[in-house]
């Protein structure tokens, strides 16, 4: 009999129910959540697929009628596009529904199949400057600098490349054209204006110097209405294509206003050469345009460099197997063309390509990647092995399952469907703009309307005028000052090893109720080694002689502890045991050996010795005296792991091994409990390896022996109190991260971990997560200053135009005051 878990929806044996109110439970832990924290009716929809990934009930099932299919979309970088892209996807005949994410530039489109083709998809989406590409094949096109997690390989693809490349592009012919262009406004008329305001003798050969006859004018617009119309057209695409975006869908942004002011200084200058006029706005078009896309390719470019960091992680899926036949022989293959019944061989030290069954003999793998368990697992013949996990100890014959899948591929399809769903925010400075756009154009329309009907002027005169206001109040600094902003704040981050890929962390961070951390790799180290040992030196160097040979989780840290080395020298060994530790030249032949689930056994010479826990002890009806028991209570206690040693039937000694916590936990948690946040500690290892932090005041609940699914079910709880940031480290923590409002992984995580987190800690150092939450704070107060000086531009352009100054002069004196204040403010360092 079978059933599915209350809380995650995993699939169960009767046998192994947890039961509480009627209801099914796979694990203690999940129970201990669901009685703790209760379930809303929102999680009580959850359902489990056939492929293992839990769903909600209202979306579409992936059956034979319907299929899921992700997209990665180059040139999404803002909620107006998800907007876009959704309904563009929607639109089309078979679609169900549709998700984005700018966040992850990730769409997820439920559709027929049979209507809609992955390719008919692709190329729809594939319009207006995005790219559109099926995620599984992100990767297909890496050279050599793909990097190695998903996402770093994605954003190393020759696509993502050439866009990258086109976009530097657009900046340089911008720069280069609009350089070239300035030329005779700095030479010629901006002093030629200069003079006809103040009566300065340098000024005097500038009078009248910027004077266009019918000849003159014509040779000018046409040189100028050309070169300026080719950097607003190729330069300024994206931000035109931002504009008509947000115009169709709505949406005001800073796109719209960048390109208001730009488009409204292109007409009003060619108005003006045709009229005859000296006011020619063309420089203003040049600079705005090049401007903006220059800051757009910047804040790129900061992100690129932070995605490079990414390189520096591990790789968690594998992408060959070794078949191994009757015979013996074996042959590379790819996992896909893996079938049901094939044998693989994994060697010591390898990554088990596929879920499937152990075919013979035993071996010990280290599931944490997977499961989140420190501990390694020893497997016999028959046992379940997890795809992704590590064979530590011997060799493994894997019998491939009928899913012929990994649980890692399982879990990045989770990670992949969670992701896309995860909207961005909007911009502070799109806000701004949406209130904005009404108010200026508003303003140019009733300014040009009051000047027709109330005082006569011509239908032209009126449209410049509108123009003018246009020009003069249009906040499109505002364009400027963002991107320049979000990558000052995401180099301050880099610098600290914080790699974050997008501006609306920060936002999330601050808006942050809620942290919870896994326990094994960390707020531990995920290493295992001896703590503590008590027991006579020949008896511990016997036990390390034995260990030598041993599969059990603590074998690999008591040998290095305590087996000699080439000189005899045991100086690594032994904390905390008083003694020095003897090598292990002076032991006996080993002439009996034998491996338990739960310790090992051996003769030497003449006497017998035994190593485990206190089940194997009693299984074997060795003595052990009372202190030793309660020695073990202590450790266990602790989370740590205590190993008996005893020899000739009675228990002599205790070896304490344990997975140590990680310097500096304790004054993160700490804080970040000051700050007012709840702390949770979510960890699929057992019950006794959490009890050291269930004494830490700052911490408010501690999960143990959570499942994968139980992790996401419980973040997604977690989530209806406020918003919560998950701290992981592990493939397993993948579907947590991506389900909570932010995802933090630690730099000696998985490349999984990472590609599902928002933030990912290039090394170790947890007290980096409070970092973070520091530059979150920085992060908004620079945004903010930088979009109110944004408004100096207006002030100044606003000032003159009241007393009939405005002009391309002053109108370059308010750009170079609001550009510089930006600049200045930028540079300032707000946290140390």
């Amino acid at each position: 009999m079978t059933g599915n878990c209350d809380l995650c929806g995993r699939v169960i044996q009767s046998s192994t129910f947890e039961t509480v109110s009627e209801r099914s439970f796979c694990s203690s832990g999940c129970q201990d959540v669901y009685t703790t924290l209760g379930v809303p009716d929102s999680l009580d929809t959850t359902q489990t697929t056939e492929n293992g990934i839990d769903q909600e009930e209202d979306a579409v099932p992936t059956d034979q009628h319907r299929s899921r299919t992700f997209l990665r979309i180059d040139g999404m970088y803002s909620a107006t596009c998800e907007a876009y892209l959704e309904s563009l996807a929607e639109k089309q005949e078979g679609v169900t529904s549709a998700e984005a994410s700018y966040v992850t530039e990730t769409i997820r489109v439920e559709h027929d199949p049979d209507t809609a083709s992955k390719e008919s998809l692709r190329e729809a989406l594939s319009t207006l400057g995005y790219t559109a590409y099926l995620r599984e094949d992100a990767s297909s096109d890496v050279g050599e600098a793909g990097g190695t997690t998903r996402r770093s390989r994605e954003m190393g693809g020759i696509r993502k490349r050439r866009d990258d490349q086109l976009l530097g592009m657009r900046y340089s012919v911008g720069f280069l054209f609009g350089a070239f262009l300035l030329v005779p406004y700095v030479a010629i008329l901006y002093p030629a204006q200069l003079a006809s305001i103040f009566d300065w003798q340098v000024l005097e050969i500038f009078e009248g110097a910027f004077r266009l006859d019918s000849q003159g004018a014509f040779v000018f617009l046409r040189l100028y209405f050309v070169m300026t119309g080719i950097i607003l057209v190729f330069t300024g695409l994206p931000v035109l294509r931002g504009a008509y975006i947000s115009l169709k869908m709505r949406r005001p942004n800073t796109d719209l206003l960048v390109a208001l002011t730009a488009i409204s200084a292109y007409a009003y200058s060619t108005a003006a050469v045709i009229l005859g006029q000296n006011d020619i706005f063309y420089d203003l078009a040049i600079i705005v345009t090049a401007a903006v896309t220059a800051m757009v390719f910047y804040e790129s470019s900061i992100k690129q460099r932070a995605l490079d960091r990414l390189t520096e992680l591990t790789i968690s899926q594998v992408e060959s197997a070794r078949t191994y036949d009757s015979d013996g022989e074996t042959e590379e293959v790819r996992v896909e063309n893996l079938n049901t019944g094939d044998v693989v061989l994994v060697r010591q030290g390898e990554r088990v390509p596929i879920d499937g069954e152990l075919v013979e003999d035993s071996c010990t793998v280290d599931e944490a990647i997977v499961t989140g368990e420190s501990l390694p697992v020893l497997k016999r013949a028959g046992d379940d092995v997890i795809g992704g996990s590590i064979v530590t100890d011997g060799a493994a014959l894997v019998r491939v399952g009928p899913d012929v899948t990994s649980s890692i591929d399982r879990i990045t399809t989770a990670v992949w469907d969670l992701q896309s769903a995860t909207h961005g925010v909007q911009r502070h400075a799109d806000q701004l703009a949406s209130y904005a756009v009404f108010l200026v154009v508003g303003a140019a329309v009733a300014v040009g309307s009051v000047g027709v009907l109330a005082f006569g002027i011509g239908l032209p005169d009126a449209l410049l005028l509108a123009l003018l206001i246009i020009l003069a109040g249009s906040p499109w600094a505002l364009g400027l000052a963002t991107p320049l902003s979000v990558a000052k704040s995401l180099t301050s981050a880099l610098r600290r090893g914080i790699i974050i890929f997008d501006e609306t962390v920060f936002e999330r961070l601050r808006d942050v109720d809620i942290v919870v951390f896994d326990k094994t790799g960390t707020l531990t180290t995920g290493e295992m080694e001896v703590i503590e040992a008590d027991a006579p030196p020949e008896l511990l160097d016997a036990v390390a002689a034995l260990e030598q040979r041993a599969s059990h989780p603590a074998a690999n840290a008591i040998t290095t502890a305590f087996a000699g080395s080439d000189d005899g020298d045991a100086a690594a060994a032994q904390p905390d045991s008083g003694d020095d530790a003897v090598g292990t030249e002076g032991v006996g032949q080993i002439r009996e050996f034998t491996n338990h689930r739960s310790g090992i056994e051996g003769v030497i010479g003449d006497t017998s010795y035994l190593v485990g826990n206190l089940d194997l002890f009693a299984e074997q009806g060795w003595t052990v005296n009372d202190d030793i028991r309660s020695r073990v209570a202590d450790a266990q206690g602790f989370g740590q792991l205590p190993v008996v040693v005893g020899r000739d039937g009675t228990a002599e000694g205790l070896i304490v091994v344990g997975d140590e916590p990680r310097e500096g936990w304790d004054d993160t948690v700490s804080r970040l409990g000051e700050r007012g946040t709840e702390i949770v500690v979510l960890t699929g290892d057992d019950e006794e390896a959490t009890d050291f932090f269930k004494r830490h005041d700052a911490v408010t609940h501690v999960f143990a022996t959570v499942p994968p699914e139980g992790k996401t079910a419980t973040i997604r709880r977690l989530k209806s109190d406020g918003q919560v940031a998950m701290v992981g480290d592990g493939t397993n923590d993948a579907p947590a991260l991506a389900a909570a409002d932010l995802g933090i992984s630690l730099g000696g995580g998985t490349a999984l971990a990472a590609d599902a987190a928002d933030v990912a800690i290039v090394d170790d150092d947890i007290r980096s997560v409070e970092t973070a939450f520091d530059l979150a704070g920085a992060a908004r107060r620079r945004v903010k200053q930088n979009n109110l000086l944004a408004f100096s531009y207006n002030g100044i352009a606003l000032a003159a135009l009241a007393v009939g100054f405005f002009n391309p002069l002053t109108a370059a004196a308010a750009v170079i005051a609001g550009g510089g204040l930006i600049a200045v403010n930028t540079r300032r360092k707000l946290i140390g």
